[in-house]
């Protein structure tokens, strides 16, 4: 894979008052916005487009991040209307700019050591998902079995933000603002999603106590 879209969309209501006049994405880790983390993270994994949608503030994502040229990476920009246009509707919005090969995609708000370049799509699979730990005893999402299929019952792992999709898969959804989550169920259902649990660094920044732990690690 060499295309990968940064989800930057999300308006950040509870990382109040970080958010009301900087984009959650702008949000510092060890001094570094976290978007630019991914971004730095991707080109070092040997991605060449990254793509990245926006909505609230998202000129101040454009103004730091630029055509990508001093990262050393092509970045485009995939801009939706007040509100966003949440998951589903984001990437589907952003097709055009994906290409017909597979791509990954990243939540722009999660903050981890990944590596990217340690990431594949299986050939059998339609969509791959890095799972995680619930956090702090929260239900999860999916279920995982021997055969790293994903399951959507027991909800035992948190789908962690990061994903790759072949793009097929959106050919029949339509323009409009809805979740990626109806989809990735009725895949599940086929048993065309695949997945891997990873336990290393990952933390959800959706609120001022989790910047500040994102801040605390090493």
């Amino acid at each position: 894979m060499k295309n990968a879209m940064i989800l930057a969309a999300g308006r950040g209501e509870r990382l109040k008052p970080f958010t009301e006049f900087c984009p959650k994405s702008l949000c510092k880790v060890h001094n570094i916005p976290i978007i630019e983390h991914h971004v730095l993270n991707l080109v070092s994994a040997g991605f060449e487009h990254l793509i990245i949608n926006h909505a609230y503030l998202g000129g101040q994502i454009r103004q730091h991040l630029g055509s990508g040229a001093r990262f050393g990476i092509k970045i485009s920009y995939s801009p939706e209307p007040p509100g966003g246009l949440e998951t589903g509707g984001g990437i589907v919005n952003a097709l055009p700019l994906l290409g017909d090969k597979p791509f990954l995609t990243v939540n722009a708000d999660i903050f981890t050591d990944y590596d990217f370049a340690s990431f594949s799509l299986p050939t059998h699979s339609l969509v791959h998902l890095i799972l995680v730990k619930p956090p702090h005893g929260a239900q999860g999402d999916f279920g995982l079995t021997t055969s790293h299929k994903i399951e959507n019952s027991p909800r035992a792992y948190t789908f962690s933000g990061i994903a790759a999709y072949r793009p097929e898969i959106f050919q029949n959804m339509k323009n409009g603002r809805y979740s990626i989550t109806p989809l990735l169920r009725q895949l599940a259902n086929n048993k065309k999603v695949t997945g891997e649990i990873y336990q290393g660094t990952w933390i959800d920044i959706g609120t001022p106590e989790r910047l500040r732990l994102a801040n605390q690690t090493s």
